[in-house]
């Protein structure tokens, strides 16, 4: 991250036609049913599919001013959060779009950059994943929460058809309030997803 945008968050909270399927959400708001989503009966815990990455920052990840550019951090919360995705899934995932991502403080060179994601909520082939991204002074001990980010993932066979998702078992009380959390912003997203389409549909009719 640069000079001057150690703060900066943004949502791209729009669902597309990936989670608009995933969910089954129609352009009206109805629920439908794909008859090719194959339900799954048996839950997963979120401890099953918690997963840490971690990498030392270098100085071609920086600026010439020994600042960590933003965008290595996104890729590694995007690694991290597919990584728990796919464990959870067992099968190919891809990212339908991210609902939300700060920066809280800046990363620098030598700094041990460490990324926490686990499964907040799962619908029938679509999933949020939650990350939590840590950077640790290597010389001082200091560790800094430096991002947290929400990202939604869609299961998908080798058709890149949606594939139905195993349920999510949330076992503790952290758990369970990050999982209606997240339902929470599904249907902010999907209520937007609706004012959205609602004020597309004059300008296409004229």
């Amino acid at each position: 991250m640069s000079p001057g945008s150690d703060q900066l968050s943004f949502s791209m909270a729009t669902p597309g036609r990936a989670e608009r399927e995933a969910t089954g959400a129609s352009h009206d708001g109805e629920h439908r049913d794909y008859g090719r989503i194959r339900r799954v009966a048996e839950g997963k815990p979120v401890s099953g599919s918690k997963t840490i990455m971690a990498r030392t920052m270098l100085p071609s990840d920086a600026n010439p001013y020994g600042n960590v550019h933003g965008g290595e951090v996104m890729k590694l919360i995007d690694a991290c959060a597919g990584a728990a995705a796919t464990r959870h899934a067992r099968s190919r995932v891809v990212t339908a779009f991210v609902d939300e991502l700060s920066f809280l403080a800046p990363v620098y060179v030598g700094d041990l950059v460490t990324a926490k994601a686990s499964v907040n909520h799962v619908g029938r082939s679509s999933m949020e994943v939650g990350v939590r991204v840590e950077a640790e002074n290597l010389l001082t001990g200091k560790v800094v929460h430096v991002s947290s980010a929400h990202l939604v993932f869609v299961g998908i066979d080798e058709a890149g058809n949606p594939v139905a998702l195993p349920p999510l078992v949330a076992e503790t009380d952290e758990e369970k309030r990050h999982m209606r959390a997240a339902e929470a912003r599904r249907k902010r997203r999907l209520a937007r997803k609706r004012v959205s389409d609602e004020r597309e549909e004059p300008k296409q009719r004229e």
